[in-house]
């Protein structure tokens, strides 16, 4: 089994367009969105949701108003502004409460309150699914608004979907992966078998690229790297081609510009299966460089 994430070091750059036209390439795999801020394959995918579970990650403060005496010593220890108070026309404080999406669950004011009026919880901060596609086994997920995303959310869709491909002898897992460099993107890529880095010729598109490069580097994960709408600024396409030279980097592929690439996201189609043209055909090609050795052998 092979283990595959495409990444980006930055937002915009095609890595779900991309990834859902593996979904229609790929034979016998399983399909993660690892991207839980803001996942989107499923639009291309269509799922029907077969699992759907809460997830908890982190912990939040309750107060228990019939045992709080209102004497404010959690207000003095709270760093993070959570605790709230409501006064009356007197001034003298009527309740106190804690703000869910400020408290960070570090348990202070736990240890703050001499009544124990206060109690710390498990927080439910997203739900994750398995579902059944036309291409496939899909599994995905949704941060709650506000919720933090550290990584742990990505960990655990990405963990069922190792079982699932364990499970049905699946021969790829293909994990659309998040923007940047932080810790949604390192859960993505820790213990994965390629790094696919996909960019553009723009200066911040270069730029993310490096950053994610070293990254994957860091953890000893192979790299390829796809460029897409090559065509558009040669130039910049010749300083990622030697950028990579450099790190020993093999380029899986080229993707020219097309204005019928935003028509195959508004019709939520995979674009391979949309138009049969040159950047179909540099899809196909890229996926073929994908799963096998060495350097894309065409040059722009």
């Amino acid at each position: 089994m092979k283990t595959i994430t495409v990444i980006s070091g930055k937002g915009g750059t095609g890595k779900t367009f991309l990834t859902a036209s593996f979904a229609s390439i790929a034979k016998n795999k399983v399909m993660v969105d690892c991207d839980v801020d803001a996942a989107n394959l499923y639009i291309l995918l269509h799922p029907d949701i077969k699992k759907d579970e809460a997830f908890t990650g982190g912990y939040e403060a309750e107060i228990i108003q019939e045992r709080c005496i209102k004497c404010g010593k959690c207000l003095t220890v709270c760093r993070f502004d959570a605790i709230k108070t409501v006064k009356n026309k007197n001034n003298s404080i009527d309740k106190i409460f804690i703000d869910p999406l400020s408290c960070e669950g570090c348990g202070a004011c736990l240890y703050g309150c001499p009544v124990d009026a206060i109690e710390i919880n498990e927080k439910e901060s997203g739900r994750w699914f398995i579902s059944d596609t036309g291409y496939g086994p899909f599994i995905f997920a949704r941060l709650d608004v506000a919720a933090e995303n550290s990584g742990k959310l990505v960990s655990k869709i990405k963990e069922e979907g190792y079982k699932l491909a364990e499970k049905d002898g699946a021969d790829y897992v293909i994990i659309d992966g998040p923007p940047g460099i932080g810790c949604p993107v390192i859960a993505s890529l820790s213990g994965v078998d390629l790094a696919l880095v996909i960019t553009e010729p723009t200066l911040s598109g270069i730029s993310d690229m490096k950053r994610v490069m070293e990254v994957a580097a860091f953890f000893g994960i192979e790299t390829k790297v796809v460029i897409n709408k090559y065509d558009l600024n040669i130039e910049n396409t010749k300083k990622i081609e030697q950028i990579c030279k450099e790190r020993n980097i093999s380029i899986a592929g080229y993707i020219p510009f097309s204005e019928k690439v935003p028509e195959s996201i508004v019709q939520t189609v995979p674009y391979v299966e949309f138009s049969d043209d040159s950047v179909s055909e540099a899809i196909k090609n890229i996926w073929s460089n994908v799963i096998t050795k060495g350097q894309y052998e065409d040059t722009t």
